[in-house]
């Protein structure tokens, strides 16, 4: 069977059924939530609330194999090319890796990625026990990071998820050009002892420079030019940049890793600065754990295969262009943002692998926050809008506060808007301004408790979701040339600031930012 009859099988399938609502779905099997969600360790998917049935997931899973879904993924763990517009590999999973053998171009790599993690985490241990030190002798209290989207995001989101692991340095993140990050940031530290971690893959990131030169006066305005030097180590794929740049150390980052798809090796330094050594290997055991499922795992009870399917009905099926992120969990209150760079920058594509246009919509819109804030916010769209979005429900069982109690309560919330959501309220007593038509579908994700070892494997089915939603889409999901254009564009018009812009809206808005300023 060849993709193109894939797809209309379930677009029939599709039409021959949009009456049926989730209640009738639950109503007419008693055993749905059973059959409809899966577990690996502690981490349960539930999909249960949503319109597929028996038949829709065999129609999905025929698409899957009609794409060979499977051989891509191995190729990609091999080593093979995945991004096939630059020619490169994408091993984000062998930063996680423990053993086995995987080469790019001939070469074994896993040796030098575990040489280098080693060296990455016994620098975060020397410093915690302050064997590294800052020049005047004392122990580093502040860590910034300087980065801008997968060296910021990443090790940002970690770090705050992790917060009751942190045992070393305090950290700060700062990605935004504008002044007032850093300035905001730096405010209130001691230059003396505070290291800066400047995150670039290819040392040319006009965010993250312009960043790193201000910080970088900022120490020597305080410490002298060659002792501020002593205070920046980089994590880079372009080392003697670095150097040329002033700093104390390089780490390294492979050209085969998307910045995205970073946090597992050197950009992670952050986070293992934060959490210590130990829990960041468990932080890479619970992704390498996903890796493994998602190789191993039969079609049909894969976790990431099947949260990917899901996402493949609603976007393409169902034809729902956006995508709530909803952790009721405030120490993850930055996976919403985390999540809307993995999917819409790596599956925000219109151009196939062979360069034809998409004839699928890809990527959906993703967003979201924290409940039960998000409750108070937009919730009522959700329940009664005229558009119907997809939610993404995650929760821990337990709590590291001891206030059981209160996590009780803020569960209660979680499973009841997934519920109303999926079963809504229209009795007949009700004015019909108070009724919900309910048949709006979620997806669950629930695990015992936020540990760095389930942080991990939940960040890793979220990156394999990505890829199976991109291999079906038939696109690359690991460049991002959509970013490239506006960055040059910017360059340009900031190098003609007086007489720039080349179009005439452009060259009115320059006008008026001049006479204002």
């Amino acid at each position: 069977m060849g993709t193109k009859q894939a797809w209309a099988l379930l677009a029939s399938h599709w039409r021959s059924r949009q009456q049926d609502t989730i209640g009738a779905l639950f109503a007419a099997d008693d055993g749905r939530f059973d059959k409809f969600s899966l577990c690996l360790n502690n981490l349960l998917l539930d999909f249960s609330k949503t319109t597929l049935n028996d038949e829709s997931v065999r129609l999905l899973l025929q698409l899957a194999a009609t794409v060979k879904i499977e051989a891509r993924r191995d190729a990609m763990f091999a080593g093979g090319i995945a991004n096939d517009s630059e020619g490169r590999a994408a091993l984000h999973t062998a930063l996680r890796a423990d053993g086995g053998e995987i080469s790019v171009n001939g070469e074994a790599v896993l040796p030098e990625i575990r040489q280098q993690r080693l060296a990455m985490l016994a620098y975060a241990k020397q410093c915690k026990r302050a064997e590294i030190t800052a020049t005047n002798g004392d122990a580093y209290t502040d860590v910034v990071n300087i980065g801008i989207g997968g060296s910021d995001l990443g090790p940002a989101m970690a770090t705050a998820a992790l917060a009751p692991y942190h045992d070393g340095p305090r950290l700060h993140f700062v990605s935004n050009m504008d002044g007032a990050h850093l300035a905001d940031t730096l405010l209130g530290l001691d230059a003396k002892r505070t290291l800066l971690v400047v995150s670039s893959k290819t040392f040319t990131t006009m965010e993250t420079l312009t960043n790193a030169v201000a910080a970088r006066q900022w120490l020597s305005a305080a410490l002298g030019e060659d002792d501020a030097r002593l205070h920046i180590v980089a994590v880079t794929a372009e080392a003697g940049r670095a150097a040329d740049f002033g700093v104390s150390q390089v780490f390294p980052y492979w050209e085969w890793v998307g910045g995205r798809y970073s946090l597992w090796g050197a950009v992670g330094l952050p986070l293992a600065l934060a959490i210590g050594a130990s829990h960041f290997e468990q932080f890479l055991a619970g992704a390498r754990a996903m890796d493994e499922h998602f190789v191993a795992a039969p079609a049909a009870k894969n976790l990431p295969l099947m949260l990917g399917l899901v996402g493949v009905w609603h976007r393409n099926i169902c034809g729902y262009p956006t995508r709530a992120v909803l952790p009721y969990s405030q120490r993850l209150n930055l996976l919403p943002m985390y999540l809307q760079q993995l999917d819409m920058e790596s599956n925000g594509k219109n151009i196939l692998q062979n360069g034809q246009p998409t004839p699928t919509s890809t990527a959906p819109v993703v967003w979201g926050g924290v409940g039960t804030n998000a409750q108070h916010a937009y919730f009522q769209m959700l329940h009664q809008g005229t558009d119907i979005v997809p939610c993404e429900f995650i929760a821990a069982a337990r709590c590291h506060e001891r206030n059981e109690g209160q996590h009780k309560l803020l569960l209660a919330n979680c499973l009841a808007q997934s519920a109303a959501l999926a079963f809504g309220d229209n009795s007949a007593d009700k004015p019909s301004h108070s009724q919900f038509a309910g048949n709006r579908p979620s997806v669950t994700v629930l695990y015992e408790q936020l540990t760095p070892y389930t942080l991990g494997g939940l960040i890793a089915l979220c990156e394999h979701r990505t890829f199976v939603e991109g291999v079906i889409w038939g696109i690359n999901s690991f460049d991002q040339w959509g970013v490239e254009l506006g960055k040059t564009m910017a360059k340009d018009l900031f190098a003609a600031w007086d007489d720039g812009g080349e179009d005439l809206s452009t060259r009115g808005l320059l006008r008026h930012i001049r006479g204002l300023s």
